[in-house]
Order: structure tokens, then C-alpha cells, then sequence
């Protein structure tokens, strides 16, 4: 099974949304590169909970930035093949937006559009 392992959250100001979602949620969030891309830190993976309470569990990471093409959320899934699932994703009306790239010093990525419209993120393992 693939795994959401990336969250994006993308506007018009970056650095607006960067700091409303770290207000709100008190997120740490990292926009010390040079495109101001503000990676959220992930939340603590193991169980927490209050006595009598239900375990509370953390999250995944994800980055906030600029894109002057309008707002979008996506998030990302690990996948060991980039262009299988892309090919997959195409047969089934599906359509790529953004052939794999490599991002410089971390991994390679995609994007497509699923048939309602929506960006889904691959990340390779």
C-alpha cells in the first residue's frame, strides 16, 4: 500500500500562509532556502494520549509556498515507480501536470490530475 508522505499548501503569499498555519495549528515551519519554500516540520509519530483519553497520534510533513497559479492543496504518495503509476493514472483518465523532476538535494516527484480535477503528488521511494 502507498503511503501519504507530503503535504503541500501553496497561494498567492507564501510567507502569509507560512505564518497563519504556524499561528494556527503551531506548526514549526522552516522557510530558510533560498526559494522561502517552508517545510513543516512532521508531528511525533508515537501514540500520546492523557489517562482515560484516546491516543493521540502525530503526522506527516509538508512544505507552504508561493505559486503565482493560484491556491491548491496536494499531498504526496510514495510510490517505487514514478512513471508506472503515472502511465496507471493516465489509463484510468487520469492526466500528468508535472513529469518527474528531481528536486534539488531531496527526491524525485510528479504530479498528476486525477478525472474530478484534483493534483495529486508521487514521491519516489
Amino acid at each position: 500500500m502507498a503511503a501519504v508522505v507530503h503535504f503541500e499548501i501553496i497561494g498567492k503569499d507564501g510567507k502569509r500562509l507560512q505564518d497563519f498555519y504556524s499561528s494556527l495549528f503551531d506548526w514549526k515551519i522552516d522557510a530558510n532556502n533560498p526559494m522561502n519554500y517552508g517545510m513543516v516540520e512532521p508531528g511525533d509519530t508515537a501514540p500520546t494520549s492523557e489517562p482515560g483519553q484516546p491516543p493521540q497520534y502525530g503526522g506527516i510533513g509538508g512544505g507552504i509556498g508561493q505559486s503565482d497559479g493560484g491556491p491548491q492543496v496536494t499531498f504526496y504518495v510514495q510510490v517505487t515507480s514514478i512513471e508506472d503509476t503515472l502511465r496507471k493514472a493516465e489509463s484510468m483518465g487520469g492526466q500528468t501536470i508535472m513529469p518527474p523532476m528531481e528536486v534539488p538535494g531531496g527526491p524525485t516527484i510528479a504530479q498528476f490530475r486525477d478525472p474530478e480535477g484534483n493534483v495529486i503528488g508521487l514521491v519516489k521511494e
